[in-house]
């Protein structure tokens, strides 16, 4: 429908679980003052790895948020999920009523759910094939963290899961506000989960080179945009907006963060990993956000870049950048907050959204850390290693994806 007379969107609620903490203040807190959550594996003996550094989340207490019962079925992402999902409900102080569990959904992304789970599992089949749990099946699926949000919660309406790698919970959040612009919702609670650290999982990573090795200095590993960078690091954690609609939002009195404007998709069709030359796709994908939020490049005060911290995908997203932001690209203040959390596939979009919206509320811009050395073709502003106070009004968070997903989203802080 026309942009004029479709339904609007906004957030009323957050949720974070992140290596630098297992809430948004925490995680806030860690971002603004520039820390890394990064350091050496804990979940299990690294030994025999090239890479021995990850950012876990290592304050999280899943019985928090779910009975004994429930946690054992459940596999570390789908309980991350529903904590997430919890902190951001609470923070709505919103109440899930008989009236309106038809009317309230849940979309939450990963790009590879209960792998924990599901290679334990084989482990276990190896050894006897009756030792493989009955909850197997249903632990390890990718769909399970909205279906666990949805039976915790009480969310009847939609209910889906978004598999499109590092960008899956961008994805859920733009399909979740479109349910709600279509009036098939009134409320979605929308993100990402993943908890993949596992030995297969960093091994896998280390032959495609693609993470890094800086085992003595784990909190320096994470550098987009530095020229010394040598890959991303592989991190644990999630995120989730409460995302209704203006008017239901404002009829209940909530507090509104912000609100949805622009969701932008596209695929680059080029290669299994890397982004083509240019970043064409990204460029698509967000120059389609901004005309989906009825905006111009020029309105964007700050972006959230993908920035993941490789050779092949910090480049190419600058080049992406200049060709969206033109003459102005220099200007514009730019950040990968992967620095400090790693880089959490799956769940990464969401956080790094829910960042956009505290970033403009809180008139403060989270830094690039470990940017030191200049590289001649990542030359923008990334706000480097410290933050900065910005009164910034629109934001744009991108993510990219294996198989060449690419999703930008943009949000506003004021709403009309």
């Amino acid at each position: 429908m026309p942009s004029g007379d479709r339904r609007r969107v906004v957030v009323t609620g957050i949720g974070l679980i992140t290596p630098l903490g297992a809430s948004v203040e925490k995680t806030w807190r860690g971002l603004i003052e520039g820390k890394s959550g990064i350091g050496p594996i804990t979940r299990f003996d690294p030994a025999g790895l090239d890479t021995q550094i990850a950012g876990e989340v290592k304050d999280f207490d899943p019985l928090d948020y779910m009975d004994r019962k429930e946690v054992r079925r459940a596999d570390r992402f789908a309980q991350f999920a529903v904590a997430a999902a919890g902190q951001a409900l609470r923070d709505a102080k919103l109440e899930v009523t008989p009236d309106l569990a038809p009317r309230a959904g849940a979309a939450f992304g990963s790009g590879i759910g209960g792998v924990e789970t599901l290679v334990d599992n084989i482990i276990s089949h190896d050894k006897d094939p009756k030792r493989v749990s009955p909850f197997l099946i249903p632990m390890m699926i990718i769909d399970m963290a909205a279906g666990e949000v949805a039976m915790k919660y009480g969310l009847k309406g939609p209910n889906m899961a978004h598999v499109s790698a590092c960008a899956s919970s961008a994805n859920s959040i733009g399909e979740a506000a479109e349910m709600i612009r279509r009036d098939e919702a009134d409320v979605m609670v929308a993100g990402g989960a993943e908890a993949g650290l596992i030995k297969v999982a960093i091994g896998a990573f280390n032959q495609a080179r693609a993470i890094s090795t800086r085992n003595d200095a784990p909190e320096k590993a994470s550098r987009p945009f530095d020229k010394d960078r040598d890959g991303f690091v592989f991190s644990e954690g999630a995120g989730c907006l409460i995302l209704e609609e203006l008017e239901f939002a404002r009829s209940r009195g909530a507090r509104i963060l912000g609100e949805f404007v622009g969701y932008g998709l596209s695929a680059d069709a080029y290669h299994v990993t890397a982004p083509p030359p240019g970043a064409e796709g990204a460029v698509r994908a967000m120059r389609m956000a901004i005309d989906d939020a009825g905006m111009r490049a020029e309105d964007i005060g700050y972006v959230n870049a993908h920035g993941t911290s490789t050779q092949a995908n910090d480049g190419a997203e600058t080049a992406a950048l200049k060709t969206v932001f033109g003459d102005r690209a220099h200007q514009v203040p730019i950040s990968s907050t992967k620095s400090m959390t790693g880089h959490t596939l799956g769940a990464a979009g969401a956080i790094e959204a829910a960042i956009c919206l505290l970033a403009m509320r809180e008139g403060c811009l989270p830094p690039t850390i470990n940017q030191e050395v200049a590289d001649p073709e990542c030359d923008l502003d990334y706000i480097p290693n410290r933050a900065r106070k910005a009164n910034v009004s629109v934001a744009l968070s991108n993510s990219m994806g294996f198989g060449g997903h690419n999703v930008a989203l943009v949000l506003r802080r004021d709403v009309a």
